[in-house]
């Protein structure tokens, strides 16, 4: 017996819907380069979205074609979320920071029709032309004014083409299994790996993401989407935003340090999401200014990509009394795993408890089943201990990898090997414990690089710590750790920083060398970046760390 229940489809038109009748008054900011804003209500989005849809309608674009993006985060950028899959297309949202080849293999493995790009991308763009893009037709300029000069051909200015479409344009109803958006993940080995993510997966996830109590996602919010909109649908915040009638608030093209301080106090930002070193960023740029920055309306501080140390959470909430949180995800999974915070039961336990807790991946996220399974495919015990390969399965994480035969080692038995190795305690909370790829094998047992770079990062006089294997004759592999010192002045002796993780970490653990660097190399979106690192080692040992980023000598 089937139920009664009207089948309507789950498609991002739908949400759009929703918005433009019910909070057509609430704000979409973007900050300009001038440093001034740009602001419009969510009705004007809407009928600038119709027009758009309407405009690519008329261009020809097809169900099923991929329209390509190569932008920051700004209201044109997210007029293209809802406007490039409401006519069926899909959104192809390029990362900015891949390497040109990088770059040209995604649109050609994409096989995009249309190029939307930002001014700056100019440059690149025409670079990707002269190496070849051909399945590309068409140019769309994101500018203001005039078409600034370009060997681009044919082109269009943003705003030329909507004046094509027509405001009053009817979205066409079809199934909410077509793609929506696409994204390309940066793949351990080789080329990156193409993510299809479908309107009922992109809904699905985005009601969930406003039911999260800790985030408090509503129509009261302001909040300032930082984690790039190239990067999985920007987290889908954007999403959220919208269905909730939060105002957002979108940084621009290239912002700085001082860009996203003065943003939270210009506009009393309450929410923000981004990457761990965002965070870092932001309470280093405070503490080194003479000035005083109030940014006393921030309730919410979302850090991704790894675990914030317990350092930046403590001083976001002494600072401004603004909880930090993070979560645990993949691009595969759109790009929630879990989130983390304290339940009721366990708000009673020791405060180094609750501390320990916070800086787990947290609990799974609704409707996302997670499990650990042993080397032979065996499920693991929920016991804080048993330590195996993380599997998710959702209705909002990836089947397959688009037209990739990795798929054969990423989906097994109907679940997704995230490549992440962790454990699960008897509450739920998933133990990350590394990447498969960055977990450290000496003499036969297993290190965490994850750990000993949260206890470095709660040492005071330490900002960022990268910890990663070098090849050992005896042992295999031993650990070293790379550490970015708060001041160049007050370095961390070796010796200082060996004692404080032997307070937590048993000898064998313990690295075998300290050097101090002048960042830690990130990735395209924004993580730590070990594979740079042990590239660095494999060219010239640890000396080639020490030319090229090294802010000291080993002593």
């Amino acid at each position: 017996m089937d139920g009664l229940m009207m089948d309507e489809q789950l498609l991002l038109t739908s949400l759009l819907w929703r918005t433009e009748r019910l909070f057509p008054d609430k704000k979409i900011i973007t900050r300009l380069e001038t440093g001034r804003y740009h602001e419009y209500t969510y009705g004007d989005f809407a009928k600038r979205v119709r027009r758009l849809a309407s405009a690519l309608t008329k261009l020809g674009v097809q169900p099923g074609e991929r329209v390509g993006t190569l932008a920051w985060n700004h209201y044109r950028h997210f007029e293209l979320y809802y406007a490039i899959p409401g006519v069926q297309a899909v959104c192809h949202t390029i990362n900015l920071r891949l390497f040109p080849d990088q770059q040209r293999y995604i649109v050609n493995h994409a096989e995009d029709s249309i190029l939307f790009l930002d001014v700056d991308q100019i440059p690149v763009v025409e670079a990707l032309v002269a190496d070849g893009i051909p399945t590309v037709k068409q140019f769309v300029i994101m500018c203001d004014g005039e078409l600034p000069q370009t060997t681009l051909s044919p082109v269009l200015s943003y705003e030329q083409l909507l004046e094509t479409g027509d405001e009053g344009f009817e979205f066409p109803d079809f199934s909410e299994r077509a793609a929506a958006a696409m994204c390309y993940t940066s793949a351990t080995t080789g080329l990156p790996k193409g993510v299809v993510f479908s309107h009922r997966g992109i809904v699905l996830q985005t009601m969930l993401m406003a039911t999260h109590d800790k985030i408090g996602l509503s129509e009261n919010q302001v909040w300032m989407e930082v984690a790039p909109m190239f990067h999985c649908n920007g987290w889908n915040l954007p999403h959220a935003c919208l269905m909730q009638g939060a105002n957002i608030v979108f940084l621009g093209i290239h912002p700085t340090s001082i860009d996203h301080v003065q943003t939270i106090r210009d506009l009393r930002v309450t929410g923000i999401n981004a990457a761990v070193t965002v965070g870092s960023m932001i309470r280093d740029f405070v503490t080194a200014s003479s000035e005083e920055w109030d940014l006393s309306s921030l309730d919410t501080l979302w850090l991704g990509g790894s675990a914030p140390s317990r350092a930046v959470m403590e001083w976001f909430q002494n600072t401004y009394d603004t909880f930090v949180l993070q979560g645990y995800g993949h691009t595969e999974s759109s790009p929630q795993i879990c989130f983390n915070y304290i339940k009721t039961t366990l708000a009673d336990e020791p405060e180094e408890d609750r501390w320990a807790r916070r800086q787990t991946g947290g609990i799974p996220f609704p409707l996302m089943k997670v499990r650990i399974v042993d080397d032979f495919g065996e499920e693991l015990p929920w016991d804080g201990t048993s330590m195996g390969h993380i599997h998710v399965r959702s209705p909002y994480t990836a089947s397959a990898y688009y037209n990739d035969e990795r798929t054969k080692d990423a989906i097994v038995d109907g679940w997704l090997n995230t490549g992440d190795i962790g454990c699960i305690d008897p509450q739920g909370f998933i133990i990350l414990k590394d990447r498969q790829k960055d977990l450290i094998k000496s003499g036969g047992e297993w290190i965490s690089s994850i750990d000993l770079e949260n206890a470095l990062m709660s040492h005071p006089k330490v900002r960022e710590a990268s910890v990663f294997a070098v090849p050992n004759e005896k042992w295999n592999e031993r650990p070293v750790a790379c550490v970015v010192p708060k001041s160049d002045d007050d370095l961390p002796t070796r010796d200082e920083l060996a004692a404080f993780l032997g307070q937590s970490f048993a000898k064998w653990w313990l690295p075998d060398e300290y050097i101090y660097i002048t960042e830690v190399p990130k990735t395209s979106v924004g993580k730590y970046d070990k594979k740079r690192l042990r590239s660095m080692v494999a060219e010239g040992g640890l000396s080639q760390v020490e030319a090229t980023i090294g802010l000291a000598p080993r002593g």
